[in-house]
């Protein structure tokens, strides 16, 4: 049950008996908002409708507010509609509504805040690091940041698949095959000296260098280089994303579908050709040139007749190139026919998880879900902010296995995968993100992952409590409403109130996108857990295990039950365990 659109309905009922004679559009309904007011002393619920719906329905705010109201306040379930301000209406709720809330959350258990089934089919394509290393810590908070993306979105209802877009066809796989070369060769016993500018240099290609050396001898030798290239170059692929998907279970990360870019430029680009010819039939694609774009001139520029994607038409700033003067694909024509493909697979969302720089590359792409789907796809892409690493408020060092980066696996290694996570969403993506070492891994209430998790160990510690009183084998998805209405004191019901919000708030996550917003509500919920705790320190008859009282007994652990649910599945979607006990 979700509280928020439970009385987003009885509003738009509100609103309706209002104005019987006026028809609104569902555009108009839509902007009614019920939520949670800023300021908890104004109340339970605050809505907009008065706000939104005066002009519409030619009424001014308040007065259309005070209507509102009035229909509000027979509700049984409401113990005050106050109108504030120009013409919010704040809402109490009854002591009953929550715990009838609790109750059903409980009945709920791991469910709770699932959503029903959108029939949305949304792709999550993250990371795709080129596959010539090891991934650093900038692809990490991007690893995160999608996977996150797509747990949220699979639990709010829709159809998910998670992708890894493997750029196996660019100029840098020559690069990585001739560096991995340059390592078989060294490990034949050849003196290799300094390693040439151009090539990678990190230490991590000596063992592809080796295993090509057990592999192939010294055959290789013997080849000319277009012979050897292309063994090198597959055999360098599939050892780094080797490498990659180990990186990535580091995080807990294992992608659905890893596709190959390579399989587009097969048979001399055929998939690209095919995805290029669907689009000049709908007049997106002709023969023309480009004035030179003032500024910075980009990279794929040319004064010549060339092959253009009209993506004006469909948002972009400027029309784009889609084959190179030699007559190979531009780096975007390999992008138009991608999304083409995703489309082909039957997804009507795709989500891109890039770094910061490719912000300009939002409205080309933008405009190729246009064209390829005449408007029938959503595609969203979220960047994320580059990571900077410190330790005790100082930067991190250079990794020199790597050659010029930290590695996500050192990151990993030293604090674990938790801290990782979590705090890769404890900012949002397109905000810098401070990584300190020390920081995150503090035993204390300014390190976020562990004031989280030390909450979830809480439940299980005070349901340990009630166990060794005596106190156990409650059935909490059944539990009678007598005995939960014993739960009367304002700070059990505003934990109450506070757990209601985790529907909305995977929904909301889920439509924005911003994973951030669970690790946000999670040390929200946390907070308001613990200071429930310590009260019961200073205040005994707040405990939540009193021998004296099993029936209220019994209500507190259905709170605390439910605390440990919420942050539980919360910590699940986030990709960070939830532990019984703090070691």
């Amino acid at each position: 049950m979700n509280v928020f659109t439970d009385f987003e309905a009885r509003v738009r009922s509100a609103v309706a008996s209002v104005n019987a004679s006026a028809e609104l559009s569902q555009a108009e309904l839509a902007r009614v908002t019920v939520e949670p007011p800023r300021d908890p002393s104004h109340g339970d619920l605050a809505t907009n409708a008065a706000m939104v719906l005066a002009k519409p329905l030619g009424r001014k705010p308040r007065e259309l507010a005070e209507e509102l109201a009035a229909q509000l306040r027979p509700d049984a379930d409401v113990v005050a509609a106050e109108v504030a301000g120009p013409g919010f209406i704040n809402l109490r709720l009854t002591p009953a509504y929550w715990h009838r809330h609790l109750g059903q959350l409980l009945a709920l258990g791991e469910d709770y805040g699932r959503g029903a089934p959108t029939g949305r089919r949304v792709n999550v394509e993250y990371v795709s690091a080129n596959p010539t290393g090891p991934l650093h810590v900038g692809h990490c908070r991007g690893a995160v940041v999608g996977d996150a993306i797509a747990n949220i979105g699979a639990f709010a209802g829709d159809e998910v698949i998670k992708e890894y877009y493997i750029n196996d066809a660019g100029a840098q796989i020559g690069v990585l095959a001739r560096s991995a070369y340059l390592r078989y060769r060294e490990a034949l016993g050849e003196s290799i000296g300094e390693i040439p500018a151009g090539l990678y240099p990190g230490d991590y290609l000596k063992a592809v260098g080796v295993a090509l050396a057990i592999r192939y001898q010294r055959t290789l030798l013997d080849m000319p280089e277009a012979e050897w290239l292309p063994i090198v170059s597959d055999y360098s692929i599939d050892a780094m994303m080797l490498t990659i998907r180990d990186d990535l279970k580091l995080l807990g990360i294992e992608h659905d579908v890893f596709f190959s870019e390579r399989t587009l430029h097969a048979d001399n680009g055929g998939r690209i050709a095919a995805a290029i010819e669907a689009l000049r039939e709908r007049g997106f694609v002709y023969q023309g040139t480009l004035p030179p774009p003032k500024g910075q001139t980009p990279e794929d520029w040319e004064d010549r007749e060339q092959t253009l994607f009209r993506s004006t038409e469909v948002g972009d700033d400027m029309d784009r190139p889609l084959v190179k003067s030699d007559g190979s694909y531009t780096y975007f024509a390999a992008d138009v026919a991608y999304f083409a493909d995703k489309f082909a697979r039957g997804f009507n969302e795709m989500v891109y998880v890039l770094g910061a720089d490719h912000g300009g590359y939002v409205k080309r792409l933008e405009a190729v879900a246009r064209a390829v789907s005449g408007g029938t796809a959503k595609l969203d892409v979220v960047l994320c902010q580059l990571v900077k690493l410190f330790r005790n408020g100082e930067p991190v060092r250079m990794s020199k296995r790597a050659g010029d980066f930290v590695t996500l696996a050192d990151v990993v290694a030293e604090v674990g995968r938790d801290p990782v996570r979590f705090m890769m969403l404890f900012r949002k993506s397109d905000a810098p993100l401070d990584f300190d070492f020390q920081k995150v891994t503090e035993q204390s209430r300014e390190n976020p992952v562990f004031y989280v998790q030390y909450a979830y160990a809480r439940t299980a510690s005070i349901m340990r409590q009630a166990e060794a009183e005596g106190i156990s084998d409650i059935n909490f998805s059944s539990l009678d409403a007598e005995t939960i209405s014993r739960l009367s004191d304002d700070s059990e019901l505003a934990l109450i109130r506070k757990l209601a919000e985790f529907p909305r708030l995977v929904r909301q996550a889920a439509e924005a996108k911003e994973p951030h917003r669970v690790a946000f509500y999670l040390y929200d919920v946390a907070q308001t857990f613990h200071s429930q705790y310590n009260r019961g320190k200073d205040q005994p008859d707040l405990r939540f295990v009193r021998s004296d009282d099993p029936i209220l007994t019994t209500a507190r652990l259905g709170l605390v039950q439910a605390v440990a649910l919420v942050i539980g599945r919360g910590l699940a979607l986030v990709g960070a365990s939830a532990p019984r006990e703090m070691r």
